[in-house]
């Protein structure tokens, strides 16, 4: 990333494993060699030092960005694939597509922006609904055709209403290519094996139990507070003894697998999402970790 003398920063990431594009993707620190915006102009010149350097890195990052900008592949009405995507879920939140300008500007004003083939202008997701998606980084494949926007969602996404767009469910037994009218609707979306599982934990909260039935093993955590912290302690136990013990990878992915199970029945009664803690991991990134404890708020003390 690259930070200008507005404060801003811009990022463009390139595919890893492709040599090509990470090559000449990476616009952030990098000098490019013969950009007018590099040079220094008359008006800087006559600038204090101070003001003239700030200047001169403003002309740079925006000489940075155009040639990033050139070395995108578009399509014949000029056009790449750009697609949203929630940094913390990880829900894939809509896809349009993006002119130079419109990359241009989600580069610059970190809301995510597109260019409607309906309308033949450039908009901003949010500027009518006031959903906007404000960008963390921005992602090339390695054809240099398509863009991802990672971001923060403000609102839901989907015109109806839903997170995302994709909420319809094609393949299974009630999938829409199955079934006529099927799929899933309303605030159902593609979810990774996280979310999916949290949403099974809340499902089992409200889940009707018939008289004589044994409840399912998350209700009876949910309806029993001291069984979840016992087994949530129990389960972290057994996760450290992985280690201790020399069990190996295995045993400590499934038992990684039962702490993060019950942690997030314990989550489901304090009312707070996957999504919630991810952005809290989030904001701690390049921040020390004795810094970033030092700095949290005293606990209560019990009465």
């Amino acid at each position: 990333a690259a930070a200008s003398a507005t404060g801003r920063v811009f990022s463009v990431r390139a595919h890893a494993g492709c040599d090509h594009a990470a090559s000449s993707s990476t616009t952030g620190a990098r000098k490019v060699p013969g950009v007018p915006g590099a040079r220094r102009t008359a008006s800087q010149s006559q600038q204090p030092p101070a003001a003239a350097a700030a200047a001169a890195a403003v002309d740079a990052d925006q000489a940075q960005i155009e040639t990033f900008l050139d070395g995108l592949k578009y399509d014949d009405k000029g056009l790449v694939v750009a697609i949203a995507q929630d940094v913390d879920t990880g829900a894939i939140l809509m896809q349009g597509f993006a002119d130079r300008t419109a990359v241009r500007t989600t580069l610059t004003a970190r809301k995510a922006t597109f260019f409607s083939r309906s309308r033949q202008q450039q908009w901003t997701k949010g500027e009518t609904s006031g959903n906007f998606i404000s960008v963390k980084s921005v992602h090339i494949d390695c054809d240099r055709d398509s863009l991802v926007y990672l971001g923060i969602p403000d609102g839901p996404t989907c015109h109806t209403g839903a997170h995302t767009c994709y909420y319809s469910q094609v393949d299974g037994e009630k999938g829409a290519a199955f079934v006529a009218g099927g799929g899933f609707s309303g605030q159902e979306e593609a979810m990774t094996t996280l979310y999916e599982l949290e949403a099974t934990i809340k499902s089992r909260r409200t889940e009707v139990i018939v008289e004589g039935a044994k409840p399912s093993w998350t209700r009876r955590l949910l309806d029993n507070p001291t069984l979840l912290c016992e087994k949530v302690r129990e389960e972290a136990g057994e996760l450290c003894e992985t280690l201790e013990k020399g069990e190996g990878a295995e045993a400590a992915a499934s038992e990684m697998a039962d702490v993060l199970y019950h942690s997030m029945v314990l989550l489901n009664l304090h009312g707070v999402g996957m999504e919630d803690v991810l952005a809290v991991l989030r904001n701690r990134f390049g921040t020390s970790g004795v810094d970033e404890k030092a700095a949290r708020p005293p606990k209560k003390q019990k009465e």
